[in-house]
């Protein structure tokens, strides 16, 4: 793949800008690392002081190294037994940021008429938060089983399935597209992590930002420095 450097830090490959934002209709987001600065499990379980085991696990599913995405999430979402809902709270507060640019890009893509989709292998207790804050149209996302007020080490099944994985985030951006009646090669996908490359793949525009290497490969935008809305320097914005 021919890839192109536009500017520093900003890469294409296999696609010639300026593109028009007007010509797709949805874009969906990864969360973690990606629409905001942290990876929310890992920082729930810094409160109980075992974020270094599960960061390990989270980096290596990100890395592509663990290929059963939900058992890998299974292990971590156990290892948060006993947070308190009010911890929670204090995180989102306390260390959840959007990232650089997350406001202005999402801003844009809405203008320009297109709707706005957020799937993660996180938890509804932070998507359902960052999707008011954005006005974000679809999400979907784990839902963390809470007991007497603390977290009981489980999640809870939905109706769609039990964990959002890769797969489920294809299944969720290819189910949007049809409801909106467009076709996939009209969404844009964003992410950092392996468990993002399937709806990346079937996307008309996937965009890797600050991402691990397996996806900067695949990916047809690469913003390794930067805000998120360095993507509007492919559309001439």
């Amino acid at each position: 793949m021919n890839i192109t450097e536009l500017s520093p830090g900003l890469q294409v490959a296999g696609i010639h800008p300026p593109l028009r934002l007007s010509d797709f209709k949805l874009i969906a987001f990864d969360m973690d690392s990606t629409l905001i600065n942290i990876e929310c499990v890992d920082e729930i379980a810094d409160v109980v002081g075992k974020k270094t085991e599960v960061a390990a696990i989270t980096e290596a599913a990100m890395q592509g190294e663990i290929s059963d995405y939900k058992t890998s999430l299974r292990q971590r979402v156990a290892l948060l037994r006993g947070v308190t809902e009010a911890q929670m709270d204090q995180l989102y507060t306390q260390r959840l940021q959007l990232n650089p640019g997350a406001t202005e890009l999402v801003a844009a893509c809405k203008q320009a008429g297109l709707k706005v989709l957020l799937v993660s292998g996180g938890f509804t207790y932070f998507t359902d938060r960052v999707r008011d804050r954005l006005g974000i149209d679809f999400t979907r996302a784990n839902v963390l089983e809470v007991a007497e007020g603390a977290l009981t080490g489980h999640m809870v099944d939905q109706p769609w399935g039990d964990i959002c994985d890769g797969a489920e985030k294809r299944t969720m951006l290819l189910e949007t597209c049809a409801k909106l009646g467009i076709a996939p090669h009209q969404a844009i996908a964003m992410g950092d992590g392996a468990n993002d490359l399937p709806m990346m793949g079937v996307a008309g525009l996937s965009v890797a930002y600050h991402a691990k290497p397996a996806v900067r490969e695949q990916a047809k935008v690469r913003i390794n420095a930067g805000g998120l809305d360095r993507l509007l320097e492919v559309f001439g914005g």
